[in-house]
């Protein structure tokens, strides 16, 4: 059976998620060329600005749009954003941003378990950016978030699984998609949040800032079907106390 990123009802063979905040048409080609990119996030100014390019120019049809609310500060300027979004043709689909914070742009759960509750009963498929809280993943998934999206580190800072534990308790205890947002700066980060059981990554700087972008998206691609391939194939006892031989130590000189 193929395995498949399912949100909502909607199927992805894809496990790489663009994030298109430093886009240029380079980037989006490598991601959907090169990463197999099939979900592409966008701000609303992105779309609907006078004096900016804009980004549904770069993406063909067929790619999913991931609609963000970039730049809200609380629930209801996130929900007000999520509505424009689909008034313009851009979905269903919905990555709820609400951040107060300019310093650090930690997302404030509270006000994304606000609007979040607002958005799901609206038939948005609500995939909320949150720090990673147990208690927060858990009300997320009352309110009918098709997903939860813990940072793994700053956005842009390129550190990356600086919140490992904590996206490893919401993996095991929570029944959603977990996908790791912000802050994955390698590929072998990348690979590391899906050996987790991570369903799928987001990534942006790391493949933005990359000398080679097409290589660098490749790669991303590559380290995250490795890594959902070995946590699907499990892996082996970890020995502790000393080493235990792969082959036999004794018997092979005697007749």
């Amino acid at each position: 059976m193929e395995d498949k990123l399912i949100l909502n009802g909607h199927e992805f063979t894809s496990r790489f998620i663009l994030g298109s905040g430093k886009y240029s048409l380079e980037l989006i080609n490598a991601a959907i060329e090169n990463a197999g990119a099939q979900i592409i996030t966008l701000a609303l100014r992105r779309a609907a600005g006078k004096d900016v390019e804009n980004i549904l120019d770069y993406i063909p049809e067929g790619i999913t749009l991931l609609p963000n609310t970039s730049g809200a500060r609380n629930a209801d300027e996130a929900v007000r954003i999520a509505r424009l979004s689909r008034e313009m043709g851009c979905g269903d689909f919905v990555k709820i941003e609400a951040i107060r914070d300019s310093k650090y742009l930690l997302p404030d759960n509270y006000e994304t378990l606000k609007a979040t509750e607002v958005l799901a009963k609206e038939g948005f498929v609500v995939m909320p950016y949150m720090y990673p809280d147990l208690n927060v993943a858990r009300d997320l998934k009352n309110a009918g978030a098709a997903c939860i999206m813990p940072l793994g580190s700053p956005i842009g800072s390129n550190k990356g699984l600086c919140t490992k534990d904590f996206i490893q308790i919401l993996i095991d205890e929570i029944d959603l998609p977990v996908i790791v947002d912000a802050g994955i700066g390698r590929p072998s980060q990348a690979c590391e949040a899906m050996e987790m059981g991570a369903a799928a990554v987001m990534a942006n700087t790391a493949i933005a800032t990359a000398g080679d972008i097409p290589k660098m998206a490749l790669a991303f691609k590559k380290a995250i079907e490795a890594g959902r391939e070995s946590y699907l194939a499990g892996f082996g006892n970890v020995v502790e106390g000393g080493a235990r031989a792969s082959s036999p130590l004794t018997g092979f000189l005697h007749d």
